[in-house]
């Protein structure tokens, strides 16, 4: 995921965009009124986004349009896989966290990988948005942003759905599990 060329080939272009058009045309209730056709054209209009969505696919977001800001003239993108993307586990909050790891270190953070593919953890209210949609991490977990506040005081949050509430939880920022890794979103 550290890759410095932030462009796809044709072929992968062509694939990524097959693939997000599927997933748009077999979740419908996930953006209702909206046309693929649009958010095609805002993706070819803009490749480097294209690329954060390839990440996204790649590490096993699955993602997809949630919703539309007319503001903004931006078509929001979430990672709905089932669970917590599968290439996004094992890793702590962020870099501080990682740094303060004695023993036992993960690969990474969650911040730092967010940043590299270019999209942003989704926000508590964010994730309690997505779960409208469907039920997402009931095997898993997913950090979520954290306010300044707790994170200064060494802490994270956490979400997931368990019988059928979604919860919010907190963990100190450097533990890291299997099962828990991170979604993201992206504007486009």
């Amino acid at each position: 995921m550290t890759k410095k060329n932030k462009e796809l080939t044709e072929e992968q272009r062509e694939n990524l965009l097959t693939t997000l058009k599927t997933r748009f045309e077999k979740n419908m209730n996930r953006h209702d009124g909206l046309e693929w056709g649009k958010v095609q054209a805002k993706l070819e209009g803009n490749m480097e986004k294209l690329w954060s969505l390839n990440e996204m696919e790649e590490t096993g977001g699955e993602p997809d349009v949630v919703r539309y800001d007319e503001t903004m003239d931006e078509y929001i993108f979430y990672d709905c896989s089932a669970e917590s993307p599968k290439g996004r586990r094992s890793v702590c909050f962020d870099r501080e966290a990682l740094e303060s790891r004695k023993k036992h270190k993960p690969e990474n953070n969650a911040i730092d990988m967010a940043t590299a593919m270019g999209i942003e953890l989704l926000t508590e209210e964010q994730y309690r948005e997505l779960q409208k949609l469907g039920s997402f991490d009931t095997k898993t977990s997913s950090w979520v942003q954290t306010p300044g506040p707790i994170r200064k005081l060494g802490g994270a949050l956490f979400c997931d759905r368990r019988y059928d509430t979604v919860f919010v939880y907190h963990n100190g920022a450097d533990s890291y599990y299997g099962a828990r890794g991170f979604r993201g979103s992206l504007k486009v």
